[in-house]
């Protein structure tokens, strides 16, 4: 049996910033095929910080309580911080994983990242015409 914290709990039933952002800066999207996890985060970015964020991801409560507590280390960060954040930061704001379950914040730091690496390989051309 899965023990899970309370913090861990209270994000799976009550998820903050589920949903998909229309027109996002930076979609990343991560699967997990051994466990069926799949998460993706979607991004808005003005002066190089994060000012909104959704995701959406089909797993088991720990990766959707990953997926909300990663939404809400993110929101108004730069994008520098965030690229900073790690599996351990994210389970540690959960007040720790299963150890069957550590693999679900990998998915969630992973997510992110991509989809600032998908906002930077859009907005590259803007910064090669501005010098």
């Amino acid at each position: 049996m899965t023990f899970y914290s309370k913090k861990v709990m209270n994000h799976f039933l009550n998820p903050r910033n589920v949903g998909y952002i229309k027109n996002a800066d930076g979609i990343g999207e991560v699967g997990n095929p051994i466990c069926g996890d799949m998460m993706t985060f979607y991004i808005k970015v003005s002066n190089n910080r994060i000012i909104d964020v959704k995701f959406q991801t089909f797993g088991c409560g720990a990766a959707i309580a990953v997926s909300s507590m990663v939404s809400e280390m993110v929101l108004g960060k730069t994008l520098e911080e965030v690229q900073c954040l790690t599996n351990d930061d994210v389970a540690q704001a959960l007040d720790g994983l299963p150890s069957n379950k550590i693999h679900c914040s990998n998915l969630g730091a992973d997510a992110l990242h991509k989809a600032i690496e998908n906002y930077k390989s859009k907005h590259q051309n803007d910064n090669i015409l501005k010098k």
